[in-house]
């Protein structure tokens, strides 16, 4: 048996399996956090970051939190691997396609970072706040020759994955993924509502910051890339805005809670 077809069986086997669920209930767990930061800051309640780092953070603040950080470090390196290694082999049930493949690539590479991040938070690892990050990663590529066309492609690239996702959770397409027949009927109900509201506020959550990165392009100020943390805080901005924030907070805590059940039915 050649080194690829080693490599090949081990992504298709039922460690990888497992790794996969560990790292969709990590992310699930992410969301949820995200989406209660959110219903916090809607309310008054909160003023701190609401994106993956501020979630990590609040997880750290109460007892337990070190060990609860260390199990979804590793979730999210799990989820990390199990996407690049779709991006190497093919997603189930898209074959070798190379858009799902692409798609696998980039979510690995992100959650790889998330990953990291999580690692440092654990570690205790001194680190910048993420919008600060993405700040200063905005403004490195854009004194570049062509950064700001570069940035403005990436900030175009987040909303049409907005706009995605938002028609994946309205047309359903999501349920594809799931292994429907073991579910029984109220549950798969139940799954499709939260499905279908978490996975379109997760994606209009997306459009918005990817117009914050575009706007940071166009007007060549990379503070105005504000990433997650932003897209969220922006929704406030306005007389309807607690509402639309408490709208958006109760879609991505939809959207944390149908992770857990895409953790236990996704087909992988």
């Amino acid at each position: 048996m050649s080194a690829t077809t080693s490599v090949r069986h081990a992504a298709r086997s039922p460690q990888m399996k497992g790794l996969a669920r560990l790292g969709l209930a990590a992310r699930a767990t992410i969301y949820l956090l995200i989406g209660w930061l959110a219903l916090m800051l809607a309310t008054g309640k909160r003023h701190g970051e609401t994106d993956q780092r501020g979630a990590l953070n609040e997880v750290a603040r109460h007892t337990g939190g070190e060990i609860l950080l260390w199990v979804i470090t590793a979730g999210l390196a799990a989820y990390a691997l199990w996407r690049l290694s779709e991006a190497a082999f093919g997603a189930v049930g898209e074959g070798n396609k190379k858009g799902p493949r692409i798609q696998s690539l980039v979510r690995g590479l992100i959650y790889a970072s998330f990953a990291v991040s999580a690692f440092n938070l654990v570690t205790h690892a001194r680190q910048q706040s993420q919008v600060h990050q993405q700040q200063t990663w905005t403004a490195r590529v854009m004194s570049h020759t062509g950064g700001r066309w570069a940035i403005g492609i990436i900030g175009v690239i987040v909303i049409v994955v907005g706009l995605m996702l938002v028609v994946e959770g309205l047309t359903h397409k999501f349920e594809k993924h799931l292994d429907l027949n073991r579910m029984s009927p109220s549950t798969r109900r139940v799954v499709r509502l939260l499905g279908t509201v978490g996975t379109a506020a997760r994606g209009v959550v997306f459009m918005v910051a990817g117009f914050f990165v575009v706007r940071a392009a166009y007007d060549f100020d990379p503070n105005k890339a504000r990433g997650l943390d932003g897209a969220l805080r922006s929704l406030a901005d306005n007389s309807a805005g607690p509402w639309l924030l408490g709208a958006a907070a109760l879609g991505l805590i939809a959207f944390g809670v149908y992770g857990y059940a895409e953790a236990v039915w996704r087909r992988t």
